[in-house]
């Protein structure tokens, strides 16, 4: 089992090579506040002074750091590759295949790089640093240290640091696969510590929390951590390990780290002797060893359905950015056609890439055929517009000088006319609506259903720019055809139509039974026979077509004529007085006579009768119009139009460049699948030598 962790570092340089963090691997994240220690505990894990020393905060990007124990063979074989003397050495990730034999090198490029990308005002940045540490005494440990946890900032920090800090540390341990170190130092409250406090947010169980207590040779005189370290101040499931560290006065003084070791050592023995074999540096070490093997065998099913599943995810990403083009010929015609099938597709509901948010293509013409402009048109009213005067007045003016005995044809005609003019608004609308919709379906074929045209930025525009133009030609041609339409209604009233003349046999009845109700109502003193004279009238006035519904105008009874004298002005004829024949009468509301009022209801519905027909045509015939002219020619067409304008050779290189980024991107993504195929085969070899 031992062999686990070096598994992990394996894993961790394969996705360092492509600088990636996708994938969340078990470490261990040393969390504490400024001061307390933390920066000495991972230095007494190295056995090395290694890490940048100062007053404040020191720590300001994540240091992602890798024990990596060596064997003899190993350390021989590197020194003479690399021409090094030491038995250790360390490999920044940053400066590639840069060996570090000098320690202090070490601290100096930490603080450096720090400083590159933190700048020096004591800001911290979340991009970490990774160092690697090769020694034949240290254990395998993946270890990573934070900035230390701060309340109040100082100098030229940002106001918000400690929330940033927060933010931060929160980062890499919210991480599942993450054990928290929590350094706390010894000469202070153990209730009040931060950093078990930050650690019970993302782990409340402790079941991924490991407490260290630094600075037990600094307690008050008097006092001693024993209750901390049995766990009866603050219980960890994990458990709490003392240790001693140097002092800033044994630093100064060169103390190194392994006299430091020895005395922690005899410390322990001297101030807690039965508690002295289960703390220290070198039980720290162990134990996180033991700790992290464990984590490790425990995620490692998980991380291997991860790696899975992103090497699944980054093959399908790989293969939409295509190959590199070889056949430019070949791959423009390619792109072209699957364009064009595409857009066809799209309009017939065949498509592969089909959305769900919303209507799109074939459907969405549809839903305008059928919902919008059909509701348009059953919203627009047969009698919209046309008030009774308006009838009225028609009527009067087609008769010319003479009285009429019968409502004139071309009162009808002329009222119908106009309101049949109605329809072709909405009508040429719904040309527009499909124009539009034809034109959204080009956005969406670029977007889901033909990805490989991105990679091609220019051919994109001009594919574009082709079909744009095709519907910016038919989009005329549509229009003609539906003004058309509604012309060739205009052009001839059809008052044979069968269903008109159904209506009108239907409204002559209807006129017929309101005669017959209001014979029944005449008074008992009024002779049948001039009764009936008058309804013989009406009936031989009117048989065999639709003028047989009008009636004879009355005269008017004697009193509706007194009536009319005495609302006549003092100044009429009558009196003496002149009149100005150029004065127009001008219609204005009144109560219309019996004749009148027949008349204007007559003509309202054949108005309306006759509108119906024609609105039903047109709900017929001008999306059949649409689909033929626009719709179905651009379908017919669009291969050929798009051949014939860009299937050309001097257009080839230009077309057919590539995006600037899309190459990079190609590459990164080939990196990763790589990097994430070579993980499944160190995953492999683990189950392969039972370690898993």
């Amino acid at each position: 089992m031992e062999a686990l962790i070096p598994v992990i570092n394996k894993l961790q340089d394969v996705f360092n090579t492509v600088g990636a963090d996708i994938i969340q691997l078990p470490q261990i994240a040393v969390v504490g506040t400024q001061s307390s220690g933390k920066s000495s505990v991972l230095e007494s894990l190295v056995g090395r002074d290694v890490l940048p020393r100062g007053t404040g905060i020191v720590t300001r990007r994540p240091l992602i750091l890798q024990l990596v124990n060596v064997d003899p063979e190993d350390r021989r074989k590197t020194g003479e590759e690399n021409g090094i003397d030491g038995e250790e050495w360390g490999k920044f990730l940053h400066t590639k295949n840069k060996i570090y034999p000098d320690f202090d090198e070490i601290r100096q490029e930490i603080e450096t790089e720090t400083e590159r990308i933190s700048g020096n005002n004591k800001g911290i940045s979340d991009e970490p640093i990774h160092l690697k540490v090769f020694s034949p005494h240290v254990v395998n440990l993946t270890l990573v240290d934070l900035p230390g946890i701060t309340k109040v900032p100082v100098g030229d920090q940002p106001k918000d640091i400690e929330l940033q800090i927060r933010e931060l540390i929160l980062k890499y341990i919210s991480n599942p696969n993450c054990i928290i170190l929590a350094v706390t130092a010894a000469n202070t409250d153990m209730a009040t510590s931060e950093a078990l406090k930050v650690a019970r947010e993302v782990d409340p169980d402790g079941r991924r929390t490991l407490a260290v207590v630094t600075k037990l040779d600094l307690m008050d005189a008097g006092t001693d951590a024993m209750d901390v370290l049995m766990g009866r101040v603050i219980p960890v499931k994990l458990g709490l390990i003392g240790v001693v560290n140097r002092s800033q006065l044994d630093i100064n003084n060169k103390k190194s780290v392994a006299d430091a070791i020895r005395d922690e050592h005899a410390f322990l023995q001297k101030k807690y002797p039965s508690l002295a074999n289960r703390n220290g540096t070198k039980y720290l070490a162990r134990t996180l060893n033991r700790l992290l093997m464990h984590h490790i065998r425990d995620c490692l099913p998980e991380l291997k359905t991860r790696i899975n599943v992103l090497a699944a995810q980054y093959q399908s990403l790989l293969g939409s950015y295509g190959e590199p083009v070889e056949d430019q010929s070949s791959t423009l015609l390619q792109l072209i056609t699957k364009f064009a099938t595409e857009y066809c597709n799209t309009i017939e509901g065949t498509a592969k890439y089909i959305e769900t948010a919303e209507l799109c293509g074939g459907a969405r013409i549809c839903y305008i055929f059928h919902e919008t402009f059909g509701r348009t048109l059953e919203s627009v009213d047969p009698l919209g517009g046309l008030t009774t005067i308006d009838v009225l007045t028609a009527i009067r003016n087609a008769t010319g000088p003479r009285p009429a005995l019968f409502v004139p044809e071309v009162s009808f005609e002329l009222l119908v006319k106009r309101q049949v003019k109605r329809l072709e608004e909405p009508s040429l609308r719904c040309v527009e609506l499909v124009h539009e919709e034809m034109q959204r379906i080009i956005q969406h074929c670029s977007n889901y259903s033909t990805q490989e045209l991105l990679r091609f930025p220019k051919l994109h525009d001009a594919i574009v720019e082709v079909v744009t133009s095709l519907l910016r030609k038919r989009l005329p041609v549509t229009n003609e055809m539906v003004h058309n339409l509604v012309a060739i209604e205009l052009a001839y009233i059809n008052t044979k139509h069968p269903d008109f003349a159904d209506a009108c046999g239907l409204m002559n009845n209807n006129i017929e039974e309101q005669r017959r109700n209001r014979m029944r109502e005449l008074p008992t003193a009024v002779p049948r026979d001039k009764a009936g004279g008058g309804v013989q009238g009406d009936q031989d006035g009117g048989t065999g077509n639709w003028r047989g519904m009008l009636k004879k105008g009355e005269d008017g009874l004697p009193d509706e004529r007194a009536k009319a004298q005495a609302l006549m002005p003092a100044h009429s004829p009558q009196k003496g007085y002149a009149v100005n024949l150029l004065d127009v009468p001008v219609p204005v509301a009144r109560k219309l006579s019996a004749r009148e009022q027949r008349d204007c209801e007559v003509i309202e519905r054949l108005i309306k009768s006759y509108f119906l027909i024609v609105r039903k045509n047109i709900q017929d015939s001008v999306p059949k119009a649409v689909m033929h002219f626009l719709v179905n020619h651009v379908k017919d067409s669009l291969q050929s139009e798009l051949v014939g304008q860009l299937y050309k050779s001097g257009l080839l290189d230009d077309l057919l460049t590539e995006s600037e980024d899309m190459a990079q991107r190609r590459n990164e993504a080939a990196d990763m699948l790589k990097a994430l195929q070579k993980a499944s085969q160190v995953i492999a070899e683990i189950r392969e030598t039972h370690l898993w």
